[in-house]
Formats: C-alpha cells, sequence, structure tokens
C-alpha cells in the first residue's frame, strides 16, 4: 500500500498503512490527534468537521491555489493525496500563512479575531468548521482584493450549522475579517512544495488498494483490471456507506485524478462537463447560459458538499432524490460512457433502468455529461421542495425547460426527481404542451400529465398526495411567473427580511 502524501503546516506529510475506506476526519482525529476537527452528524450536513484542501488550478503563468472548504468526516483520506491541508489548529501555525503586520505575527487568523471580535462562538463546537469556512472564503475573496457582502457570507457559509447564534455575529465576522490585518498563505512557496510533491510521488510503486489514475486512459485499464473495485468521486454518497454502515473496501477506484475528466469544454454547440468535475464547478459553468441555475445550484446542498461531490458522481449514482437529474433531463444532457472498447452516448434518462440501477457495463464508466446551448425563447425554471431551505434533501425536484414564440409552446422538456424510482422524463406532460398555446388552460392539462404520469410513494419527507399536489402546482407557478408574478422563493426575500 503506497504512502499517503499531503503538505500540512508547510511540510511534506507522509502516512503509510492508511485503509482505503479510511476516512480524512478518522486520520485527523485519531491517527495524528487533531481533535480541533469535530466530529458532528457523520454525513456532511452538519459542517463540524469542515477543513480546506489546497491544489494548484490553471497553468502556466495563470497557476494559483484554489482552497475548497470539505466535509472530512465523508472524505476518504487518500483523496487528498498530493493537496495541502488546513485544520483550525494550523492557522497559527503553519509558516506558510504570512501577515503584513509584524505587530499581529503571534496573534490569530484574521478568520478567528473576527468570530471572536463579532461574538461568533457560544457553546463552541460548531466554531472550528465555521472558522475553516471562513478561512477558504479569505484566501478566495478577501486575499484577491474583493469586499465580502453579506450575500457573499451567506453562499460560503451554506453547509456549517449552529444551534446558539443565529448566525447573524457569525455573517458579521465573514464581513469583519477582511478589515484585520491580512494573513496570507504565501502560494509561491506551496506551489513549489506541491509541484515537487507531485514528482516525489511519480516515482511511488502504483496502490493496488486505492488506485487513482491520472489519466482517462489509465483510469478505463484501470477499470477492466478490477471491475469489482469500488469506483469513487467525491464521496459524498460512498463515505455515508463508511460512516453510516460501517462498509470495508478491499480495492477503491478514485476518478478524480484523470485529467480530461477534470475539464469543462465548449464544443460544436455543448457543454462538456467531465464527470469529475466538483459541483461547485459543474453549476459555475451551467449558470454562465442559464442563470436560474444559480438559485438551484445553491440549494443543492452547502458549499462544502458541492466542493467535493462531483456531477458525475451524482448522475452516476442514480438516487431517484439526486437533484441534477431533473435538471440535466431539462436541459436535454446526454451522457458518455467508456471502456478500454470505446465510448458509447446515450440521453440522460435512458441510462437508469431502476433504482440506483443502470446500463453501464462492468467495465464501463461515466466519463462526460454533454449538455446543449440554449436556444433562443428558451425558459427555464427549476424548483425544489424541501423541508428546509438549505442543504436538505427534496420531496420534489421539478425542472422545466420549454421554448415558447408568438404564444405557443414549440418545445418542452421536463425533469422530474422524487417522484419515481429513478430520475425520470415527464414525457407525456410535454406531449401536453408541445404544440398548444401557452395558457392556463394547457398549464391545467400538462399538471394533470404530470400528476397521471407518476405514482409518488410516501416516506419522511413527504406523503404521496404532497407530492401529486406540488406536482399540480409546480407548473402553475411557472406560468404565474411568465405572466409576471412574482417568483415565490424564499431566497429572493432580502436578507434583512430574515433576520
Amino acid at each position: 500500500m503506497r504512502p499517503l502524501h499531503f503538505i500540512r503546516r508547510g511540510q511534506p506529510v507522509a502516512l503509510a498503512n492508511v485503509p482505503p475506506e479510511r476516512t480524512l476526519l478518522e486520520l485527523l482525529r485519531d491517527d495524528l490527534g487533531a481533535t480541533g476537527t469535530k466530529e458532528g452528524c457523520g454525513e456532511g450536513d452538519c459542517g463540524a468537521c469542515t477543513v480546506v484542501l489546497g491544489e494548484i488550478e490553471g497553468a502556466g503563468t495563470g497557476e494559483r491555489i484554489r482552497y475548497r472548504a470539505i466535509n472530512a468526516c465523508i472524505r476518504l483520506a487518500h483523496s487528498i493525496d498530493g493537496m495541502a491541508l488546513w485544520t483550525v489548529e494550523d492557522l497559527t501555525e503553519d509558516p506558510l500563512i504570512e501577515t503584513s503586520d509584524a505587530t499581529a505575527a503571534a496573534g490569530l487568523h484574521p478568520a478567528q479575531e473576527a468570530m471572536v471580535q463579532c461574538h461568533g462562538s457560544q457553546c463552541g463546537f460548531c466554531t472550528p468548521g465555521f472558522v475553516m469556512s471562513l478561512f477558504a472564503m479569505y484566501q478566495n475573496r478577501c486575499c484577491q482584493g474583493e469586499a465580502i457582502t453579506r450575500a457573499d457570507a451567506v453562499h460560503d457559509l451554506s453547509g456549517n450549522l449552529c444551534r446558539c447564534t443565529g448566525y447573524r455575529p457569525i455573517l458579521d465576522a465573514a464581513q469583519a475579517m477582511g478589515d484585520l490585518p491580512v494573513q496570507a498563505v504565501n502560494e509561491t512557496r506551496l506551489l513549489q512544495q506541491l509541484k515537487l510533491l507531485a514528482h516525489t510521488r511519480q516515482a511511488l510503486e502504483p496502490d493496488l488498494t486505492y488506485i487513482s489514475p491520472p489519466t482517462e486512459a489509465a483510469l478505463l485499464a484501470a477499470r477492466a483490471a478490477h471491475p469489482q473495485a469500488q469506483v469513487v468521486a467525491g464521496c459524498t454518497d460512498v463515505g455515508l456507506w463508511v460512516t453510516k454502515l460501517h462498509r470495508q473496501f478491499a480495492q477503491v477506484l478514485d476518478v478524480t485524478q484523470a485529467a480530461e475528466l477534470r475539464r469543462i469544454e465548449h464544443d460544436a454547440g455543448h457543454l462538456r462537463i467531465g464527470a469529475a468535475v466538483t459541483l461547485a464547478d459543474a453549476f459555475g459553468a451551467l449558470q454562465q447560459h442559464w442563470p436560474e441555475v444559480e438559485r438551484f445550484g445553491a440549494r443543492f446542498a452547502g458549499l462544502p458538499v458541492r466542493n467535493s461531490g462531483t456531477l458525475g458522481g451524482n448522475v452516476a449514482n442514480g438516487s431517484p432524490i439526486g437533484d441534477s437529474m431533473p435538471l440535466l433531463i431539462a436541459l436535454r444532457a446526454r451522457v458518455e460512457l467508456g471502456s478500454v472498447r470505446g465510448t458509447r452516448e446515450l440521453a440522460l434518462e435512458d441510462l437508469y433502468t431502476g433504482y440506483r440501477q443502470n446500463v453501464m457495463a462492468p467495465d464501463e464508466l461515466l466519463l462526460r455529461i454533454h449538455v446543449p446551448l440554449p436556444q433562443p425563447k428558451e425558459r427555464l425554471r427549476a424548483y425544489k421542495v424541501s423541508k428546509r431551505f438549505d442543504d436538505d434533501i427534496s420531496a420534489v425536484c421539478l425542472v422545466l425547460n420549454l421554448t415558447i414564440e408568438q404564444g405557443e409552446v414549440r418545445a418542452a422538456s421536463i425533469g422530474a426527481g422524487g417522484v419515481a424510482a429513478t430520475p425520470a422524463r415527464a414525457r407525456a406532460a410535454e406531449a401536453a404542451l408541445v404544440g398548444q398555446p401557452w395558457s392556463e388552460a394547457t398549464v391545467q392539462a400538462a399538471a394533470a400529465a404530470l400528476q397521471a404520469e407518476f405514482d409518488p410513494i410516501s416516506d419522511m419527507r413527504a406523503s404521496s398526495a404532497y407530492r401529486r399536489a406540488m406536482l399540480a402546482a409546480l407548473p402553475q407557478r411557472f406560468w404565474l411567473e411568465t405572466q409576471g408574478g412574482a417568483p415565490a422563493s424564499l431566497d429572493l426575500l432580502a436578507l434583512e427580511d430574515l433576520q
């Protein structure tokens, strides 16, 4: 088993005999004694375990460090091989974090000092996670000369939960830390260390327990050679199998190091998103063409989950309550599957054959998602219905993409989640819309078709009757919005109204 290598406190760390299913949180608390990182929900929901990863992004003169706050509880330890890691203990101990004010050299990091000054901590259990999310925000925003707005703070702290403060003082701290003396990571030195570490890792023997090939060809060869290996990407679902079901894996195949799968490309009228692109980056690319995706993506999960989870992993996982699939179905996305035998494409909705079952052969992997760029007159609306606004699982997810010209529906594609055993395309509802006048009567007919098309179950999130009611109400909501009605969404209220 090859040692795990990463940079911490300005020094390379090498750890031998780390089991393939060991989580980063277990490694920190049990192996390294870094108990400042707390163990909370074990699901990526509370943020108590938040740490920050740094890795090289870009090339040539555009090279920089990208900082991502992630949940250590569901992240596999080996997945940080070759990266830089910071925990809450490291912010005052890392020699790479340099201050612009010699008098402040011995003080707290601005993320910590702002929490103190703004009284952002009460019981303290959640505080390390908030501080680490603040640290990532500080490096990505303040150190780039950006002033943090209230909306920025709400966005970047999503996924960190607190039961004491009511969040106002923590949001105050987020905005205040940019006014304190600068303490920034020396990226020039860190880039050198990460590059040296990469050369060291290349010289080592391959690891046959945790396999993370650097290229698509090597990844497909590994899949053919080890079809029984557990495939992982961001581990936001597989991590739960470890923390909740205590699963162990003899062999893990990690797709996230294959360079080709980490790319977002424009090609012949399509957006091509590699299967290893994080949810945060994938939604960022989609929202450039469909602004509606920004609001939808923010509700997908907390930012630390979106920073780890991948779009390809969410699609391949095939959960009927996975939110990205209804969106992609409505956007008429196709998936590219590959093996050493070649590649093939199919419509995303045709990937699934049953509950968490798909058409992929044992030697195949999902490589890319192809999304056609929007056409004129397309109108997209993505609706997520859940008990909590942030960081919750959908009871119903419905995404409608209609082309309306001269008062007539010329094209329609509708994706639905939470109402069947798989993410589904609502073909009967589409048929009720296409070729019809864009009118309330047409919308009512489509709503009736939606209700007839699906037979949702009752569970802890919602009853069957409630889900059926939502299937009728959401198209009506779309209709009202196109007629000038105000979008009925909490995130469109002024932040001051929510405090």
